[in-house]
Formats: C-alpha cells, structure tokens, sequence
C-alpha cells in the first residue's frame, strides 16, 4: 500500500512538472493533476493541502537535481574562472526552464518562509562552491563577492525575463539567450573593465 501512495505521489509531482513546463504557475491546479493522472481531484488532497504544498514537494525533488547539475558542470572545470563561468551559465540555463521560472514564482507568492528557507539552504551549497572558487582567485571577501555575483545571475535571468515579454526590441535588436549569458560571465569574471 505505501508503495502504492509514493507511486501517486511521484505521478502527480511529475503531472505538476508537465503542467508547469506547458503551461506555467496558472496552469498547476487540482482538477488539472487530478486529469493528468486519472486521479479524483480529492485523492490529489491526500497528498496535497494546497498547490504550495505541491510546490514545496517539487522543491524538496527538483531544487537539489538542479543543484547537482551546476555542481557538476562546475566541478568539471580546471580552473576557478571555469568554475564561476560554470556557476554562472548553469544558473541562466536553468532560470530559462519554464518549469523553474513557475516554481521560482509560486514560491515567492504561496510557499512559507520555513519553506523558502530550506530553499535558500539547498541553494547555500552552492554559494559554498563558488565561494571557493573566488578565494582561489585572490578575493579578499569571497562571501560579499558571491552575494554579488549571484545579483549579476539575477540581473541576467531579469533582463532575458523582460526580452522575451516583450519581444523583439525596436528595430528587432534584441539580445539572445547566449549574449546575456556571456555578458553577465564577463561581468563576473572582468567586472567593467570588458564590454
């Protein structure tokens, strides 16, 4: 029987990633996970309270398979620079999931703070990483260093966010997905003094 319920379980968490990828935070409701997973939608409450619970269980599953993504792609580099690169690159790629965009947003609306702390906690380990990284470099104060980088990453995935809302810019110019992110890693690795 438990086996059973993990199974349900698992099935409506992935019929919430599907409904995030196809169709955002609007689109992760009961009666959807109830048709995607041939569910009565009171089943789905006995697995769920709300749709922040169904978020925060995500988080629990997804957030450290996200981590462990750039926490490889930066160990696979020789260098510190490599790694913060790395660091960087893997946090604009993922922030370009739209099943990550809509479960960043519902967690900044619906989850609690105890919650959201232990988001903040998973995301520290990675902090950690390029904490690291900035020491081998010479940095004098790797943590406020990192503090900053992560607001160039933030700045980044805002300015990708706004491109794609509203189209192309005047005159159609508008930066791709691969300008920015090589922007914002000259910007970390160079600071002003590269364009």
């Amino acid at each position: 029987m438990a086996e059973h319920r993990q199974l349900q379980r698992a099935a409506l968490l992935d019929a919430a990633r599907v409904l995030l990828t196809e169709g955002g935070m609007e689109a992760l409701t009961f009666p959807a996970l109830a048709a995607r997973t041939g569910l009565a939608r009171s089943s789905v409450y006995e697995y769920f309270r709300s749709r922040a619970a169904v978020v925060e269980a995500l988080c629990e599953v997804d957030f450290p398979l996200w981590a462990a993504e750039i926490e490889a792609g930066m160990e696979s580099c020789d260098t510190a620079a490599g790694r913060i690169e790395a660091y960087v690159r893997g946090q604009l790629v993922l922030a370009a999931d739209p099943r990550h965009r809509a479960v960043v947003a519902i967690s900044a609306l619906e989850l609690d703070e105890a919650a959201r702390e232990r988001i903040r906690a998973a995301h520290g380990k990675l902090v950690g990483l390029v904490t690291q990284a900035l020491e081998e470099l010479g940095h004098t104060q790797p943590r406020l260093t990192a503090a900053l980088l992560q607001g160039i990453v933030e700045a980044a995935v805002r300015h990708g966010e706004q491109l794609a809302a509203a189209g192309a810019m005047p005159g159609g110019m508008a930066e791709s997905p691969e300008q920015i992110a090589d922007a914002a890693v000259a910007m970390a690795l160079h600071g002003l003094a590269r364009g």
